[in-house]
């Protein structure tokens, strides 16, 4: 009995030692709901989804190899009577409050796969578009993958994203105000929608834009092909701009692994 006790107590001391850890500050001035979503494996200890206050900060304990995690942030959200995707104008998710998907696009993505191949790797994607500017940062003296820029106030007018009807709308690029949108209820644009998620080319199942059908391998799916490229990667050039952008060198980023490297994603850094 002792000596179960003790190889119990002696795997509970290794898999805390394990453990990696995961800090979120919201810089933003306005309240960020973050989401978080494991794809495959153990989950880290928090909660998938919560509200964060201007200066807050939560830091939680994430699995030494936690595989495919994302967390993205959510604005003016309200699961008081709808607590689904709709509950917030940008970022929702099914489940409300607690994330039980991956959540809505567009949405600015941390992404993170830990201690795979002997390394970190991770990501800030704009790969489903765009909502809050972010940052991650690390202890381990890596590179910060980051999309510090505010991207909604000059989102380019066709792939705006309309917080009221969750679609496009045609915009002229100069429209007088009363149409030009999207806009949450301060009348600030909340999202800028990728050129995949917006649909330009008509055909999500064969397109340039989403690297689909005959499109689907980097050579047949250059940046070049990809509508807009040009006004995420040249705002946010140390970010996942499209399906394929690893090749930029800028997109994916990696950090030798060591389990006492953690992590710091910031809504709102400084740029």
């Amino acid at each position: 009995m002792m000596k179960t006790a003790i190889v119990a107590s002696a795997l509970a001391l290794a898999s805390t030692s394990m453990a990696r850890k995961v800090t979120i500050t919201n810089s933003c001035s306005y309240t960020v709901w973050p989401g978080l979503y494991t794809g495959s494996g153990d989950k880290p200890t928090q909660a998938t989804g919560w509200q964060a206050d201007p200066g807050n900060t939560v830091t939680f304990d994430v699995p030494d190899n936690w595989t495919a995690g994302r967390i993205w942030g959510r604005r003016e959200c309200d699961f008081s009577t709808n607590p689904g995707p709709n509950s917030c104008v940008d970022g929702g998710c099914n489940g409300g409050l607690e994330c039980t998907d991956p959540g809505v696009p567009p949405a600015t993505l941390a992404e993170f796969t830990l201690n795979a191949n002997n390394n970190d790797y991770y990501d800030v994607s704009l790969v489903d578009g765009f909502n809050i500017p972010m940052a991650i940062t690390n202890t381990g003296s890596c590179s910060v993958a980051s999309c510090p820029a505010d991207l909604n106030a000059n989102c380019t007018y066709s792939i705006r994203f309309s917080a009221s009807r969750r679609i496009l709308t045609p915009l002229s690029p100069s429209g007088p105000d009363d149409i030009k949108g999207p806009k949450d209820s301060q009348g600030n644009v909340v999202g800028c929608n990728s050129a995949c998620n917006a649909n330009l080319d008509g055909n999500p199942q064969d397109s340039a834009n989403c690297c689909s059908g005959s499109h689907n391998t980097a050579d047949t799916c250059p940046s070049s092909g990809v509508a807009h490229y040009d006004y995420f990667k040249s705002n946010c050039p140390n970010s996942y701009a499209y399906a394929y952008d690893e090749s930029s060198g800028t997109a994916l980023w990696m950090c030798a692994y060591n389990s006492a490297t953690d992590y710091t994603i910031t809504f709102c850094p400084s740029s």
